[in-house]
């Protein structure tokens, strides 16, 4: 350690760039922690060795928080592992692709407790459904969803009214927040809910690229007769 002895001429200021510059002056001295006092937001001061006793809980306690947090999202992760692998048994279970199509829409009804979904398919030929949306002329008569099949990306949050509409019809006002995925050339599947907080723009796609995977490779092998 280098000289310590103070005078009458230094200042406040000496004094705190001196500490700055020796960050371990108390290790030498530890009875000083003791009787130093800091100023805290609210109430009295409190002593050295007190304000980082109560700043160690107030880490410990956001640490407790964040750890809870993570906890909740992982179990959340967890089930929706689960109902995507029951997604899976159901639709490739299916021998057509009318079955696979009632199993996607049964699951995502009940297991993700979604308001509304919608399939929309290009060529593919599927009994009439209230779910179901037609478009005989390919992606090339969706010309508010170009962008969209060009990048192949799924997207969450809020559509334009004109997509909307082309998906749910008569039940569109009642959609303020979606989950669009494309089934690689087979056509679209939409999921919209009622709150406009459930599936917004910077929320992970991981579990729709799953879902979008799992529909598409079910309607592919169904049509296919394997």
């Amino acid at each position: 350690m280098t000289d310590t002895t103070l005078d009458d001429t230094l200042t406040a200021t000496d004094v705190a760039a001196y500490l700055r510059r020796h960050p371990g002056f108390l290790t030498e001295f530890p009875e000083l922690a003791a009787q130093l006092e800091l100023p805290r937001e609210q109430g009295q001061v409190a002593s050295l060795a007190a304000y980082q006793t109560q700043n160690l809980r107030e880490k410990n306690a956001e640490l407790e928080r964040r750890l809870a947090e993570l906890t909740r999202i992982a179990a959340e992760n967890e089930r929706l592992m689960q109902r995507i692998h029951e997604l899976n048994v159901a639709v490739l279970r299916a021998g057509t692709p009318a079955v696979a199509a009632r199993s996607v829409i049964a699951r995502l009804a009940e297991d993700f407790q979604t308001d509304q979904v919608r399939l929309l398919v290009f060529e593919l030929e599927l009994p009439p459904a209230d779910w179901l949306v037609r478009a005989p002329g390919g992606s090339k008569g969706l010309p508010e969803f170009a962008e969209f099949i060009a990048h192949q990306e799924p997207i969450a949050g809020r559509l334009s009214a004109e997509r909307l509409y082309r998906l749910f019809g008569d039940q569109a006002p009642e959609i303020h927040s979606c989950a669009l995925m494309s089934l690689d050339g087979l056509g679209l599947l939409a999921i919209g809910s009622r709150d406009q907080d459930r599936f917004q723009p910077g929320m992970g796609t991981v579990f729709l690229k799953m879902i979008a995977a799992t529909v598409t490779a079910a309607l592919q092998r169904s049509q296919n007769g394997a």
